[in-house]
């Protein structure tokens, strides 16, 4: 990976961008894309969209979600003790002793999520962290001086943890989910530019909000740009990572390449373009299956509208939700040369339907 794509890959993920309050992140990314695209636009509720080949019939969506699961202020006791509930998918368990930060209205605040010692703590029952008494400390001692620093019920909170790399073959961090996926996309829309292609169609570079509370951005977005196609791109799971069965989860993991999906929502004729394309190219990929719905913006595009043709091709990856998400270098290349060479083969007006 070049030199500046992994430095605005770090950058990126060290920033915030919290369902509902995805601004400060969709800056950043539109900042890095806007050298390679024509002209962009961002939504009511902040999806931004870069567009090349503005104009055209066939529109293209090449897609990724640009929330991160949080935390939202929920009741402030009279001690300056903060409890919260789930901004998205946001786990409990992982919580004690957690350093986060406030987003106020003044700026950054620092917490942590507190939690008692262990020898004194009941061993032969001891608590499990819950949402009912997980709470924040900011070094207050009332209610009023925990407001005197900005934040009040509805004040978002994420957890605070930077980037950092093993092995030299893996970035780990926060918010790869799905941030890894705004950052390969506009690693495909940067290579369109630098090696000149011209595509006969126009291209929406689509980083969309609120995908961790129910899909929400990309349903909006697919409704206002009613394209032709859209390939999504997220992540999905290591199923060789400690307790998982691949039985029932999958065979999916790290290294091994991108992850394309088969499943209702994913139009089986862009699949198998898709997955023509890799061989082609020699990219190496691997196959997942979804039995009702993928769970990923893919099903907002796909049953968006009379329907939009749409497949999800997915970068694998460990401890999603958690502060140390994980995923290879390696797959971040491929799933963006994957897609790039799609692009780059795909041909105005074509037509993806079983018959006619």
């Amino acid at each position: 990976m070049r030199k500046e794509s992994k430095k605005f890959l770090k950058d990126y993920l060290n920033n915030n961008s919290p369902t509902g309050f995805e601004t400060p992140g969709q800056q950043l990314w539109l900042k890095y894309l806007e050298p390679y695209i024509d002209s962009y636009e961002v939504d009511v509720y902040g999806s931004v969209v870069g567009i090349i080949n503005p104009g055209k019939d066939y529109k293209v969506v090449i897609e990724a979600h640009a929330d991160e699961i949080a935390w939202f202020v929920n009741y402030i006791d009279e001690k300056g003790y903060i409890y919260v509930i789930r901004n998205g998918g946001s786990d409990h368990q992982i919580a004690p002793s957690m350093r986060v930060k406030l987003h106020t209205e003044k700026g950054k605040v620092d917490g942590i999520f507190g939690w008692p010692a262990i020898h004194v703590r009941d061993r032969s029952k001891e608590p499990v962290p819950s949402i009912s008494n997980l709470c924040i400390d900011v070094g207050a001692s009332s209610k009023e001086e925990v407001e005197k620093m900005g934040i009040y019920v509805g004040t978002v909170a994420t957890f605070d943890a930077d980037t950092m790399e093993l092995n030299k073959k893996y970035v780990v961090g926060r918010a790869l989910d799905n941030r890894a996926g705004g950052f390969m996309i506009a690693e495909v829309a940067r290579m369109l530019k630098e090696n000149k292609k011209k595509l006969p169609y126009t291209l929406y570079i689509v980083n969309a909000v609120q995908e961790e509370i129910g899909l929400r951005g990309a349903e909006m977005i697919s409704r206002r740009l009613k394209p032709n196609l859209a390939i999504v791109t997220d992540v999905c799971h290591d199923t060789h990572s400690p307790m998982y069965n691949r039985k029932e989860q999958g065979d999916t993991f790290c290294g091994g390449g991108p992850c394309v999906t088969t499943g209702p929502a994913v139009q089986n004729n862009v699949l198998k373009m898709i997955t023509e394309v890799a061989d082609k190219k020699k990219i190496p990929f691997q196959r997942m299956a979804a039995s009702r719905s993928t769970g990923t913006d893919t099903d907002a595009f796909a049953y968006s509208d009379i329907g939009v043709a749409s497949a999800l091709i997915s970068l694998p990856l460990k401890y999603m939700h958690t502060t140390v998400e994980m995923v290879a270098y390696e797959d971040i290349e491929n799933v963006i040369k994957l897609i790039y060479e799609f692009l780059v083969q795909l041909k105005s007006g074509h037509d993806f339907r079983y018959f006619k």
